[in-house]
Order: structure tokens, then C-alpha cells, then sequence
């Protein structure tokens, strides 16, 4: 490594270096983080207090969000702070936290991904056996696994990203420690570091995907062979909101990582800015805007709270 490692400091070029434009995009990744807590700790409660949704579906759905919530936290406060600040360092030490905690909790959203894809496939296609085949705790044991493989997976990426040399210059054109920015700083040979996190990736996200897909081509034929319409549809639509939350988070994923690093471009902060920032404020509203059952139970709970207020407020005034 090129000198001390507690000496080495980076310099996060950002979004944008107009003055104008960074205040307008504090203004509008403020609000987006602060709707991105507020949906997914909304979600989780919700799945809380809500009996109906005590599912192993809506248990990964808790997980997913908590995910959400954590890899956004990785990048927003710090992305926000630098479009104001006029010091835009970050110390090795924490860049190289920021890249291990932000692709630990990626690879996390990933597998509960194909873990909710494999879930919906045994709900539609082997329904009277899916108490047996994802109780509990297997559940447990495939949220647990999740975590483990994910915290490998990123602590192995991280020593490739960061165990090179860094002599100089130290700045990285992002807005948060990303794979590729970072690995353009060091000055050894970086080829086996990248097949290396190449190969994880793509490990990751590609096993994810092919679970995934194999559960859908299985739902797919389960369902065309339905003979009511009504249940067609219901199960499509049980499966819709998973699909979009797949669509958004894997084709960034894809776009951004599984391409030659001769093919990154300005796009890619664009791309970034979509799966770190974005991806999870939209989850939420995905997942309760397109889901019945999150539905049903958001206007069973408004509707106990509003009955519950007035009687409250009736006993208060009579005391």
C-alpha cells in the first residue's frame, strides 16, 4: 500500500461542481431520502402490527426494507453534506467502510429478491405444501445465509478494491466509493482484483437472477394452466410488485457492473443515482401501491386508529 494508510485521504468529485445546481439537488435528495425512511420504517410497522401480513413473504418484504433503508444511509448523508460543503475528503478508512457496508447491504437486497421470487413460486405452484416448505425457520435460515454470504462476498471485494497501492491523485469522480472510480486510482496492477470482484458480482447477481427466473418460468406455466380467469389474474398480481422491484434493482445492477470497465461512462452516475438513491424510495410504493394485501391492511389499521382516536379523545374530555 502507498504510504500510511491513516495519511491517505480522497476527494469525491460529486454529481455536479455547479454551485446552482448543487443546491437544487440537496433540495431533491433531502426529500427523497427522507421519503425513502419514512416508506420502508412505514413498511416494516406495518408488517408489525398488521396479523394479515405475518407471511414469510411480507417477513423477507421487512428485510428488504431494512436493507433499502440501510444502503441508502451509506450514500445519502454523505452525498448530501458534500453538495454543500466545500471539503469534499473522505479518509481511506471511511471510503473503505462506505464500499463494505454499501455492498453488503446491495447484495443483501439481491438475494431476498430471488428468496421472495422462490416464495410466490411455491405459494402459486405447490400451495398445499407451502406451510411445510417455507416455515419459519427456513425462513430464518435463508435471511441468515443471505446475510452471511453477502458480508463474505463484500469483505472479499473490498480487500481486491482497496489492497492495491495509492500514490496519487486521489480524486474520485463519484459521489460515493463505487468499484470502478476507486480502482482507476491505483497505481498496481488491478486485473485480478477486478475478475476477481467481477466474478462475485456476477456470482451474486446472476444466481439471484436464475433463481428469479426459474420461479417465474415455473408460475408462468402454473398459471396459464388455471381455469378461472379471477385466478389468473390474482396471481399475477400477487407477483407484480415483486417483478417491478426485480426489473428496477437488477437492470442497474447490470448496467453498472456486469459491462468492461473500457464501457463505463457519464451515464453511470446517472445509473448510480437510480439504484442507491432512487431504487429505494421506490420500493415502498411499489410494494404498497401495487400489493392488495399491504392495501387492505393499511386501511384496516387507519381505519382502528381513526375509531380509536375519537374514543380517546371522548373519555379525555369526560375525566
Amino acid at each position: 500500500m502507498g504510504g500510511n494508510l491513516t495519511q491517505i485521504k480522497f476527494i469525491l468529485l460529486g454529481i455536479t461542481d455547479r454551485p446552482y445546481a448543487q443546491t437544487t439537488l440537496f433540495a431533491l435528495f433531502l426529500l427523497i431520502y427522507i421519503v425513502t425512511l419514512v416508506g420502508n420504517f412505514g413498511i416494516i410497522i406495518l408488517v408489525r402490527v398488521a396479523p394479515s401480513l405475518h407471511t414469510p413473504m411480507y417477513f423477507f418484504l421487512t428485510h428488504f426494507a431494512f436493507t433499502d433503508i440501510c444502503y441508502s444511509t451509506v450514500i445519502s448523508p454523505r452525498m448530501l453534506a458534500d453538495l454543500l460543503a466545500e471539503d469534499k475528503t473522505i479518509s481511506f478508512t471511511g471510503c473503505m467502510m462506505q464500499f463494505l457496508t454499501f455492498a453488503f447491504f446491495a447484495t443483501v437486497d439481491c438475494h431476498l429478491l430471488a428468496m421472495m421470487a422462490y416464495d410466490r413460486h411455491v405459494a402459486i405452484c405447490q400451495p398445499l405444501l407451502y406451510v411445510t416448505i417455507i416455515s419459519s425457520r427456513v425462513c430464518w435460515q435463508l435471511v441468515a445465509s443471505s446475510y452471511l454470504f453477502a458480508f463474505l462476498s463484500a469483505i472479499i471485494c473490498t480487500w481486491c478494491v482497496f489492497g492495491g497501492s495509492f500514490c496519487g491523485p486521489n480524486s474520485i469522480d463519484h459521489f460515493f466509493c463505487d468499484v470502478v472510480p476507486v480502482l482507476k486510482l491505483v497505481c498496481s496492477d488491478t486485473h485480478s482484483s477486478e475478475l476477481i470482484v467481477f466474478a462475485f458480482i456476477t456470482i451474486n447477481a446472476v444466481s439471484a437472477s436464475m433463481i428469479i427466473s426459474l420461479s417465474y418460468i415455473s408460475i408462468i406455466r402454473t398459471v396459464l394452466r388455471m381455469c378461472s380467469a379471477q385466478s389468473r389474474a390474482r396471481a399475477f398480481n400477487t407477483c407484480a410488485s415483486h417483478l417491478m422491484a426485480v426489473a428496477l434493482l437488477y437492470g442497474t445492477v447490470f448496467f453498472m457492473y456486469l459491462q468492461p470497465p473500457s464501457s463505463h461512462r457519464s451515464l453511470d452516475k446517472v445509473a448510480s443515482i437510480f439504484y442507491a438513491v432512487v431504487n429505494p424510495m421506490l420500493n415502498p410504493f411499489i410494494y404498497s401501491l401495487r400489493n392488495k394485501e399491504v392495501k387492505e391492511a393499511l386501511g384496516r389499521c387507519r381505519t382502528r386508529f381513526f375509531n380509536h382516536w375519537p374514543h380517546k379523545t371522548a373519555l379525555s374530555s369526560k375525566t
